[in-house]
């Protein structure tokens, strides 16, 4: 369990090719399928929080039990520089982390701000801090860490730290929130969308982006968060790093 709505599922094998920010459709007959972030490749996982049918029948599996699975699919994060702010609304924490241990790896340096509604809200910060991470935490009640919006965390990381590039997944409002942020800073940064994605295959139109969102953030009109996305890289700077 990541927390009390939250389990994360391990598999028995790896998704070859798998990147950070990608994502994949899982099925189980006669429940439906819905598309979840990869949390982890070798082997593979999934973090799933219990709110529909698909989510709730997932979270009930026992251990041996089938679930079918389609990917990866879409395009992940694409790391710059060699320092890396990333930034995790609620549930988007579970995609960062496989980030971050991936930058990890690669010798860089990671740090990272997790804002939640409560404490019971949020996720993977001990795995965060475990992994060798620099963790700054928010809640909107205060419950954990410092009270207020994760952004009022980035700014000061972006203060003292100094990123070459910050990764972001979580709601709308703070996605646009750390876009406005990282442009006011001349910092590139990737975001992460969430959408209602049925097809992943860019047929059906129903994760279409908000064309008001795609004003504010920079996204092109007409971008699809399965295809396209689920990330999106805004270049704040000449060129990426």
């Amino acid at each position: 369990m990541e927390n009390e709505r939250a389990r994360s599922l391990v598999f028995d094998r790896p998704l070859t090719h798998a990147q950070p920010g990608q994502y994949l459709m899982a099925w189980l007959p006669e429940v439906g399928e819905k598309p979840f972030s990869i949390a982890g490749s070798d082997p593979l996982k999934i973090t799933v929080v219990a709110v529909g049918p698909v989510s709730q029948a997932l979270c009930q599996l026992k251990i041996g039990e089938r679930v079918w699975v389609r990917g990866p699919l879409g395009s992940g994060y694409q790391p710059g520089g060699r320092r890396h702010l990333l930034v995790g609304g609620g549930y988007g924490a579970a995609p960062l982390f496989y980030l971050a241990q991936t930058l990890l790896a690669r010798g860089e340096e990671v740090q990272v701000c997790l804002g939640a509604r409560g404490q019971a809200d949020l996720m993977l910060v001990s795995a965060f801090e475990s992994a060798g991470c620099r963790t700054r935490i928010t809640t909107d009640d205060g419950s954990a860490g410092e009270k207020g919006l994760v952004t009022q965390a980035v700014q000061a990381a972006i203060e003292t730290f100094s990123p070459d590039t910050v990764y972001a997944c979580g709601p709308v409002p703070m996605l646009v929130a750390v876009a406005r942020l990282c442009e006011e800073k001349s910092i590139n940064c990737q975001l992460s969308w969430e959408a209602l994605i049925r097809c992943g295959m860019g047929l059906c139109g129903s994760c279409e982006l908000d064309p008001e969102i795609c004003q504010q953030t920079g996204v092109p009109q007409g971008w699809l968060t399965c295809k396209d996305g689920p990330v999106f890289q805004k270049n704040n700077q000449n060129s990426l790093s």
